[in-house]
């Protein structure tokens, strides 16, 4: 049985045909920001390495771009407080494309840092 919804307002349809563009748009467009540079950080090294992406934990803007620091989950474990995480300093230019990248540390999730 189809479930009824309200057809959405005007102004409602707008907002989420925006949304649907903004996802649709093409990774050459130019990136705007930190949030924009680290979301394209993680997938660019979640496709090069395949592991999945932990979280960001640093962003910097440099002259060329971006500096983006993405934690990965490299060996899962049980429990996971014995997992294997690393974190990656990915370098990515204006546009959001990948420069290089580089591990820079190798922990378990329990511990803390020195």
């Amino acid at each position: 049985m189809a479930e009824n919804r309200p057809a959405r307002s005007g102004q409602t349809a707008k907002r989420a045909a925006k949304k649907t563009a903004k996802r649709a748009a093409p990774r050459s467009s130019a990136r705007r920001g930190p949030e924009d540079a680290a979301h394209a950080a993680c997938e660019s090294l979640e496709r090069l390495i395949c592991h999945a992406a932990e979280g960001v934990s640093a962003v910097r803007r440099k002259d060329d771009g971006w500096c983006v620091v993405v934690d990965v989950l490299e060996v899962p474990r049980i429990p996971d407080t014995t997992s294997l995480l690393a974190s990656y300093e990915v370098q990515i230019d204006e546009r959001g494309e990948l420069m290089e990248y580089s591990r820079v540390r190798r922990y378990r999730r329990g511990s803390a840092d020195e």
